[in-house]
Order: structure tokens, then C-alpha cells, then sequence
């Protein structure tokens, strides 16, 4: 009885093995399993917020915005009461899709081009060509499928199922500094861009979220902001930022970035000179520059193919200094992505070699360990450090 009691004792508790899984990374095998993606894709993806445009993208109604995304084509439409709402882009008589392009103005009625069937903006069937045809038919229940909508600070955002917390209770913890930026009052600077990379979705959000990379692998950054990065994580967003310092860059883009950066009246002292990044659950990324905002978000198209959907926001500002720095920043990160592209292909492929399964994580990788435990609580096999048998995400 004793050694039995013994034996007990020594088993690690919950706690635990929580503390150890939580010092190391996810394992290398759900970075490049098909089956994995699967899981991924209702677990993670299906009951998350997913933003498609800025209010300022679908300023009259009938002016659309559309996202592709699982496989699934969704548009955000406003509404003739100037709501925007958000549907799947499928006629509900022969399943054609009835919107084309990354947006445009349907004017005050979708028409799908198949058979003519006709919707109001707020998705409604209001008409059809031989109705006479179609007698048995309770056309009320005939309209399109809607989404869950939310709108946080002039961002749209829809989600395909669920009931989790809502973007603005995601986004709580940092809404008061995100205040002074008016996101409200955004428009776009271009058009959105698609860049993919032949790379698993997750590792775009880790190197997102690493900081110690920054200072061997990113030189432009070290020059702009020293040692001084910080990170940290904070329920469902993570958070990086550093400030510009006064010494000027060897580099004349950073140079010229560093000097003509005119004053922001709107935003407080210490968030006048700050870049700062927000990650949000599980692969939205808004970087917020005292210039412009940009967001980022990562699709994943299979286990080793994501596509990257960004575009700029801007203030209205046609002072000379502010649309020399806003080029500047383009050119300052433009590299800073090539360089982050080079490094993410670098660990995709080192995750499949047999020789690797889990890293060490350090003290200060704070979202990385978050975004593990969240990660294994929503699909506990990312707990094993070597891929089950093939179907156990079929047989749940």
C-alpha cells in the first residue's frame, strides 16, 4: 500500500504538466499534417472573428467587400440603413456565386447572374424570374445566408459560428490606447494584397509574436528601436512595441523615417514615436505606427500554403512630411517582410525533419507559450509530440 502511495505521489499533477508543456513548443508535426488542418479549421478557425474591411471600404450601399476563406466565399454588403452586413456569396436556387471581384457596388439589389434571382441588401429574396415555377415554394425562407457581424472601432469583422467573446471583449485590455488613434476615422492607403507563402499558417503568427528574433535578424528594427522591444500577452491579443530612438539610423530610409516624422497631434506623448503590434486570436495582426495602421491576416490554403491579406489605413493628412513617411515606412517594412519570408520558409522546412519535435521556449516568449495553450486546449493532440494515428480527428 505504502509504494503504491508512493507511486501516486510521484505522478505529476495537472499542474504540472501544464507548467512543462508550457516550456515547450508546439510540436513540429501540426505544422505540415493535412489532418491537423481539418481539426484546425472547425476548432479554430469556423468559431473565430475574421475581419473582412474597414467601414471606410463600404462607405454607400450596395458597396461590397469580399473574403475568401475555408474554402468559403463571404461578402460584407451596406445596407440601404447604412448597416453592413455580411452573407456567404452563394444564390440559394443553383448555388452560383453572386458577387465577383475583392469588392465593388451591386447598387440597391444583388442579381445573381445564373437565373436572375434577385436580393435585397439585406439579403432578403425580393424577386425571381418565373415565379409560376416555383409555387410550392415559401419564399421567405429562400434568403441568403447571413453571418454574425461585429464592428470594433470601424473594423468588420464576421464570424461563421460560435459564441465565444466578442472582438471588443478580445480586444479589452488595450482599447484605451488604441483610443487616441481613431481608427474610426481610417481610409484605405491602396488596396488590399495578397502574398502567399509556402509556409504553415501558424508559423506566420509565431514569428509575429517572437521577440527575440528581432535583434539577430531584423537590423533595420535594431537600428530604429535598440534592445528596447518589449512583449507581452494578454488573454486573446498579443502585444509587441518599440520606440524610435533619437540616435539616426546608418540607414537613409530609417534616417529620413526617424527625422521628418511629423507631430501626431491626436496621440498622447509616449505613443507619438511608438510602434506597436497587436496580435489577435488566432491570425489577425494589426500594426499601429503613429503614420498609418496596417492589418495582416493569415489564411491558411493547406498545411504548407498560407496566403497573407494585408492593406494600409490612414488618417486624411496632406501635410508633405506625412506622405514622405507613410513611403518610408512601406520601404522600411517591405524589407522587414523579405526578411521574416526567409526566415519562416527556414523553420518550415527544418519542421519536417525527423530530427525535430519540440523546442525549448524561453522566459520571455509569452505568446508563444499563450498561443500553445489555447492551442492544445481547442485540440489536445497538439499535446504529442509525434502525429497520432491517421483518423483520429475523423473518429471525434
Amino acid at each position: 500500500m505504502r509504494a503504491q502511495s508512493l507511486a501516486l505521489a510521484d505522478r505529476p499533477s495537472v499542474a504540472d504538466a501544464e507548467a512543462e508543456a508550457d516550456r515547450l513548443s508546439l510540436p513540429a508535426w501540426i505544422y505540415g499534417d493535412a489532418e491537423f488542418l481539418a481539426a484546425e479549421r472547425e476548432r479554430v478557425f469556423r468559431p473565430s472573428w475574421q475581419v473582412v474591411c474597414h467601414l471606410s471600404d463600404i462607405p454607400v450601399p450596395g458597396r461590397y467587400h469580399t473574403l475568401d476563406f475555408l474554402g468559403e466565399t463571404i461578402f460584407v454588403v451596406r445596407g440601404a440603413d447604412l448597416e453592413p452586413r455580411a452573407f456567404y456569396n452563394v444564390c440559394r436556387h443553383r448555388a452560383a456565386r453572386l458577387l465577383d471581384g475583392a469588392t465593388g457596388q451591386c447598387g440597391s439589389r444583388i442579381v445573381c447572374p445564373y437565373h436572375a434571382w434577385t436580393y435585397g441588401l439585406d439579403g432578403r429574396l425580393i424577386g425571381l424570374p418565373e415565379r409560376q415555377e416555383f409555387s410550392h415554394m415559401d419564399q421567405s425562407r429562400h434568403g441568403l445566408v447571413p453571418l454574425e457581424v461585429e464592428v470594433y472601432r470601424g473594423f468588420v469583422f464576421v464570424r461563421m459560428e460560435g459564441d465565444g467573446p466578442r472582438v471588443a471583449e478580445m480586444m479589452a485590455p488595450y482599447d484605451a490606447e488604441l483610443a487616441p488613434y481613431r481608427l474610426e476615422e481610417l481610409v484605405p492607403l491602396g488596396r488590399v494584397t495578397l502574398r502567399e507563402r509556402a509556409v504553415n499558417w501558424k508559423n506566420v503568427g509565431d514569428n509575429y509574436s517572437d521577440a527575440l528574433h528581432i535583434g539577430v535578424a531584423h537590423p533595420g528594427l535594431t537600428r530604429l528601436f535598440g534592445k528596447g522591444y518589449g512583449v507581452e500577452s494578454r488573454g486573446w491579443v498579443d502585444k509587441m512595441w518599440g520606440g524610435l530612438l533619437d540616435e539616426p539610423s546608418a540607414n537613409l530610409s530609417e534616417r529620413l523615417y526617424q527625422k521628418y516624422l511629423p507631430d501626431v497631434e491626436y496621440l498622447p506623448p509616449e505613443r507619438k514615436r511608438l510602434w506597436s503590434y497587436y496580435k489577435l486570436w488566432p491570425n489577425i495582426a494589426f500594426d499601429v505606427y503613429p503614420d498609418q495602421i496596417d492589418f495582416m491576416q493569415s489564411i491558411p490554403m493547406s498545411p504548407t500554403r498560407t496566403v497573407i491579406r494585408e492593406i494600409a489605413y490612414v488618417l486624411p493628412d496632406q501635410r508633405r512630411a506625412m506622405r514622405a513617411v507613410r513611403y518610408l515606412n512601406w520601404r522600411i517594412n517591405r524589407l522587414v517582410s523579405l526578411e521574416d519570408k526567409a526566415l519562416i520558409e527556414r523553420v518550415q522546412h527544418g519542421m519536417a525533419s525527423r530530427s525535430y519535435t519540440v523546442g525549448p521556449l524561453g522566459d520571455s516568449e509569452v505568446s508563444l507559450k499563450s498561443f500553445g495553450r489555447r492551442m492544445r486546449e481547442l485540440i489536445p493532440q497538439a499535446a504529442l509530440h509525434r502525429p497520432p494515428s491517421p483518423g483520429w480527428f475523423r473518429s471525434n
